[in-house]
């Protein structure tokens, strides 16, 4: 999973730094590892977007890449409404979701952030 590290994980802020194999947060005092963020992600079970932003159920998710589906392209900035987490993902796809002129798709944490 792939995890923003210029973003604070608790209070969102872009003002972080990197000291060594820390980040550090200077608006929250915040101070974290990217490996530590990742294991704290794995273990929680939770669902994080590409941000390490937590998402649940009937959130709102933009997508952060173009992804071809088919034919057709699903654009970056693609709105998704009122997701659905899966707690047994299906190929690897986390999110159950509507998205207009394309229907009923899944995707992965990975590809969306919270709106």
């Amino acid at each position: 999973m792939e995890i923003e590290s210029e973003k604070c994980p608790k209070c969102q802020s872009l003002y972080c730094y990197q000291d060594g194999m820390l980040w550090i947060c200077p608006e929250c005092f915040y101070e974290w590892s990217i490996d530590s963020l990742q294991q704290e992600i794995e273990n929680n079970h939770s669902f994080v977007d590409i941000n390490g932003t937590p998402l649940e159920n009937g959130d709102d998710v933009i997508v952060v890449k173009d992804l071809k589906i088919g034919k057709e392209t699903i654009k970056s900035g693609t709105k998704a409404k009122n997701i659905r987490l899966l707690e047994e993902p299906v190929n690897g796809h986390d999110i159950s979701c509507k998205i207009p002129k394309h229907g009923q798709l899944y995707l992965k944490c990975s590809v969306v952030k919270k709106a």
